[in-house]
């Protein structure tokens, strides 16, 4: 009888836990599509309508759609704004050295740079400059942290 007793009020504690830690659990996945961050609360905007950001997979310098679909947007306002300068700033997220991040954010930057000049924006407008992991926008240190410090800024220079 007493063991009985002791099962069913371990039982409940088990219970009790699963539902706590369920009701707990922070759901990030609408931020995120695979590792690559698609969600909005840390994108600013170059101009109306025109983000000033792509965001890139670990260890990546490869852009994703959705990026693509953002530098079209900002090449087709440089071509209407001619007289604007940009500068495109590489980042990366916390893990790995410094010259490792410092290398990997200038491709993504120049990544973005290749994009743009596809679009018919002049090499001699655009800048690429590295921060690596020295500029996180997010100072987290869990995925959804990291997949917001992997991008690329594109800043107006003039």
């Amino acid at each position: 009888m007493k063991l009985n007793k002791i099962l069913k009020n371990a039982f409940l504690l088990v219970v009790a836990c699963i539902f706590v830690s369920a009701c707990a659990t922070k759901k990030v996945s609408t931020q995120m599509q695979g590792d690559v961050y698609t969600g909005t609360d840390t994108v600013e905007y170059l101009a109306s309508g025109v983000p000033d950001r792509v965001f890139f997979a670990t260890n990546e310098s490869v852009l994703t759609t959705a990026a693509r679909e953002t530098l079209r947007k900002q090449a087709a306002w440089l071509r209407k704004n001619s007289k604007v300068t940009v500068v495109l700033e590489g980042h990366a997220d916390e893990r790995g050295t410094r010259e490792y991040n410092l290398a990997l954010g200038e491709r993504r930057a120049n990544a973005a740079k290749d994009y743009l000049m596809t679009y018919g924006i002049s090499s001699d407008r655009i800048s690429v400059l590295s921060y690596g992991k020295e500029r996180p926008v997010d100072s987290g240190s869990n995925p959804l942290a990291w997949s917001k410090n992997r991008r690329s800024v594109t800043v107006k220079a003039n």
